[in-house]
Parts: structure tokens; C-alpha cells; sequence
């Protein structure tokens, strides 16, 4: 089982929910990154479940990085970066025989066999974007030196949404401010609204899906590369490692559809000097390539399939239809953790783009 992407900067995961440890290994990372172990912790804080709206399942988190790292700087060498389990209660978890509705029970077994390690998921358990959160705080803090700034907000929770990021003049305080709170929003009003949302749906024993909107500032023109290797392609393609993802959009994205040429076009102008654009619909990107305008996408997240009502399904061994109750512990609104998950992504994707850019000689 392989569960990588990147090929400059390639990232690696190893592990199961339930396993005594998940880890992952970056390959590529610059040498010379000194690095901030307390913004490393307080990226980490935001992913952790245990809070009033997330899983009770509490774990530490804390990085042991095994390699690439020394004295505090990053090496050059690989990292990788391990974290221990210590929280697990397999006991709620048997699903082999009687798959759990829109869960990797059925599909992995069908595509490993039946000796699949699948307690809490297995190694499809969102329980593997710890250490990638990890990995993804290096990125982030390697991106920043070079003056780029990666943020994300929850935009929507089930039916109640606030507003977007600024398209054209989106800043840096504006970026990471979400990333700040207890709650990721622009909007403390509206992010009490979804916080009752969330709550509503875990009280009738059910759950709730999201859209978050990712950005990133300080991006020069020329980053990235046409077809198979652009900008919107690798961080599809990466976004689409998160499980629950349902879809993802640039810009104005499937509201292009609706508009003419005339206004989905984004003009050329020149702002303090430098080239810019009047609007920002492409969001950031157009062939592939950066063209020096704030990056901005959203992700689709879907309803936790976890839920606590008793739901259909069948039984692998006898072909016979049954029904079966999920225990154990769980996100009603996995949006909400998966918010850093986002950040860590683009921050590695963006990170690599520069690479390959560098390297090709401009």
C-alpha cells in the first residue's frame, strides 16, 4: 500500500488510527530552515480533536522528528516526523464483516483482502493528517522566509455560510487571523451560527459537511507549470489525500459557468508600480502558473460518515443485509480539524512549485 505524493518535494504516510504510531517522511526540504517549535505546536493544537465540537479522543500529538533535523535546522537529509497513539479504544471498532456506509471498510478490503488493519479506520483514518500537519508547518515556515503567507478559513458550515476572502487586496492579517481563534472564521458572528450547526447535527446523533477557503499571498508571478504539472493540478491532486474531500474549485470556480467572458476576464492593470489585476476570478492562476495575484481555492468537505444512527448495510460473509450502529468517538463537523490539514497541503505544494522553478533556471 502506497500513500504518497509530491515528486520534488514527495511526502510519504505510514501507519493505522489504531497502530501504535503514524508517521511521514518528507523528501526535498531545503537544508538550513531553522525551525519555530512553538508555531509547530500551536499548528498542531488546531488539528488535535478533544474539544466541545470535536472527537473526545484525546491524544498529545507531540512531533518526534527521527531525522532531518539537527541542533533545530533542517538538514537536507529526509524528515521524518513520528506520532504516537495512545489513545485508542479498538474495542468500538469491528466493521470488517459489516462495512460502515461511505467508509473505506468495503472498498479497502476488496483492494488488500480481509487481513486489512481497518480499526478506526485504518490507514484511511484522518488520524494520518497529524503528521502531515507536521510537515506541513516546515513548508509553511520555509515558505514564509521568502515572504509568502498560507491561511485558511471555515467559509460554510452545513447551510450557514460567511463571507470570502478579499480576491485583490486579501493581507496578511486578513489571511492568518482565522488561524488565530478557537474557532477558524472571518466572522465571529457567523462562526457562532455554524458552532450551533455543528452542535444541532451531534445532538440528533448525525453530523454536518463544510467548504474551506484557502489562500496564499506573496506568490511572485511564474510559479508552477502547464498540463500535468500546474498549480491547480498539484493541489488537486494533493487536497484529494484528506478524506471527506468532495471537490474543489479555483477562484470563482463552478460560478464561472454562469458568467460571460466579459466579466470572468481578469484585466491587466498597473498597481504601485507592478503588474496586476483589476479582479482576481482566475484566483491566482492562469496556465498552470502564478500569475502574482493572491492563490485562492476552496474544498468541498462532506458530512462525517461516522454517525450514531443505526444505518443499513450487509454482511460480507453471508450476503445477507443488516443494519449497523457506529460507536467509538468522532467529529460531528470534520471541516472544522481539517482546516490546518488544508494549510499544511498548499503550503507543501506551493513549497515544491518553487523548487521545480528554481531549479528549471528562472
Amino acid at each position: 500500500m502506497r500513500s504518497e505524493f509530491g515528486e520534488r518535494l514527495s511526502v510519504s504516510l505510514v501507519g493505522e488510527s489504531h497502530g501504535e504510531y503514524v508517521e511521514a517522511t518528507l523528501v526535498g526540504f531545503p537544508r538550513g530552515i531553522s525551525v519555530d517549535f512553538d508555531a509547530l505546536s500551536r499548528t498542531m493544537d488546531r488539528r488535535r480533536g478533544g474539544g466541545a465540537l470535536a472527537t473526545p479522543r484525546r491524544e498529545s500529538d507531540e512531533p518526534l522528528f527521527l531525522s532531518g533535523i539537527s541542533d533545530g535546522v533542517t538538514t537536507g537529509e529526509p524528515i521524518t516526523v513520528r506520532i504516537l497513539n495512545q489513545n485508542m479504544r479498538s474495542g468500538d471498532y469491528g466493521f470488517c464483516d459489516t462495512p460502515r456506509p461511505s467508509h473505506a471498510d468495503y472498498t479497502a478490503q476488496m483492494r488488500y483482502g480481509s487481513g486489512i488493519d481497518l480499526r478506526g479506520g485504518g490507514h484511511f483514518s484522518a488520524r494520518l493528517t497529524a503528521p502531515l500537519v507536521a510537515i506541513g508547518e516546515l513548508a509553511r515556515q520555509a515558505l514564509s522566509l521568502r515572504g509568502i503567507s498560507v491561511g485558511a478559513h471555515l467559509e460554510a458550515v452545513g447551510g450557514v455560510s460567511e463571507g470570502r476572502f478579499s480576491p485583490v487586496f486579501l493581507t496578511k492579517d486578513e489571511l492568518l487571523s482565522p488561524g488565530k481563534k478557537d474557532f477558524p472564521t472571518l466572522d465571529d458572528r457567523k462562526g457562532e451560527e455554524m458552532r450551533r450547526e455543528i452542535r444541532s447535527a451531534a445532538e440528533s446523533g448525525d453530523s454536518v459537511g463544510g467548504i474551506i477557503e484557502c489562500g496564499a499571498i506573496g506568490l511572485p508571478a511564474g510559479i508552477g507549470s502547464p498540463l500535468g504539472r500546474g498549480l491547480e493540478n498539484l493541489l488537486a491532486g494533493a487536497i484529494f489525500v484528506l478524506g471527506g474531500v468532495r471537490g474543489i474549485e479555483f477562484g470563482e470556480g463552478f460560478s464561472a459557468c454562469a458568467m460571460r467572458g466579459s466579466e470572468h476576464n481578469d484585466p491587466y492593470c498597473i498597481r504601485d508600480g507592478e503588474i496586476a489585476t483589476e479582479t482576481n476570478h482566475a484566483g491566482g492562476i492562469v496556465g498552470g502558473i502564478s500569475n502574482g495575484m493572491p492563490i485562492l481555492f476552496r474544498v468541498a468537505m462532506k458530512p462525517t460518515a461516522s454517525i450514531a444512527r443505526e444505518q443499513r448495510t450487509v454482511s460480507l460473509s453471508d450476503k445477507k443485509e443488516t443494519t449497523v450502529k457506529v460507536g467509538g468517538r468522532h467529529d460531528p463537523c470534520i471541516a472544522l480539524r481539517a482546516v490546518p490539514c488544508v494549510e499544511a497541503i498548499a503550503s507543501i505544494v506551493l513549497l515544491e512549485a518553487i523548487l521545480e522553478t528554481e531549479e528549471d533556471g528562472k
